[in-house]
C-alpha cells in the first residue's frame, strides 16, 4: 500500500539541499510527485508531495530527520486523496499600488465567498515611470457552486475603501 506524505521544508538556503532531499526519497523508493520552492530573504521554504511504500515509511522519515542540520527542518505529514468537490478554478491577477494589509483585504474578501486559494504568489514589483513600489499577486482560485467571476470582481469593487488593483480574470 502506498502513503502520501506532504513534505514542508524550512531552513537557510544552500547548493544542494534539493538534491538531498530528492535522494533520500529516491533511496527509500519514493516517487517526488510536485513541489513549490522558493527562496524567500535569504531563506529556502518548499513543499513537496511524495508518494512512498508503507514499509519505507519509517525509513525515509529516519533520512529526512537526518538531513535536519544547521537550521533545517523538514516537517512530513501523512495526507489523504482530496475530496473531489465541484469547485470552478479561477486566475485572479491583481496590480495596485502597495500599502500595508492589502494581503488581509484581498483574502478577506475571498473568504467572504468561500473561496478557496489553491496557490498565492505576490511581490513588489517598481512602477515604469515613477519607480514607486506596486503590489503584484497573481492567485490560482477554487470557486465554490453559486459562485461566478463576476461575484468575486464585485467584492472588490464594493469594499467602502476600495482596494486600487487591476482585476484579470481567466478561467483556468
Amino acid at each position: 500500500m502506498q502513503t502520501s506524505l506532504v513534505l514542508t521544508v524550512l531552513g537557510p538556503d544552500r547548493a544542494g539541499l534539493v538534491k538531498s532531499i530528492s535522494e533520500a526519497v529516491k533511496a527509500h523508493h519514493g516517487n517526488w510527485q510536485e513541489s513549490r520552492m522558493v527562496r524567500l530573504a535569504g531563506q529556502f521554504a518548499g513543499l513537496a508531495h511524495v508518494v512512498i511504500a508503507e514499509e519505507q515509511l519509517g525509513a525515509l522519515l529516519q533520512a529526512l530527520d537526518a538531513l535536519q542540520t544547521d537550521g533545517l527542518r523538514i516537517l512530513a505529514q501523512q495526507s489523504e486523496a482530496e475530496p473531489h468537490e465541484s469547485r470552478t478554478p479561477l486566475t485572479l491577477e491583481l496590480l495596485g499600488h502597495d500599502r500595508p494589509g492589502i494581503i488581509h483585504d484581498i483574502t478577506r474578501q475571498l473568504a467572504a465567498l468561500n473561496i478557496n486559494i489553491e496557490e498565492l504568489e505576490s511581490e513588489q514589483r517598481a512602477a515604469p515611470m515613477s519607480g514607486e513600489l506596486l503590489f503584484y499577486a497573481n492567485l490560482r482560485l477554487a470557486l465554490p457552486a453559486g459562485v461566478t467571476p463576476e461575484d468575486v470582481q464585485g467584492a472588490f469593487e464594493n469594499l467602502p475603501d476600495p482596494l486600487m488593483v487591476d482585476l484579470t480574470f481567466n478561467a483556468s
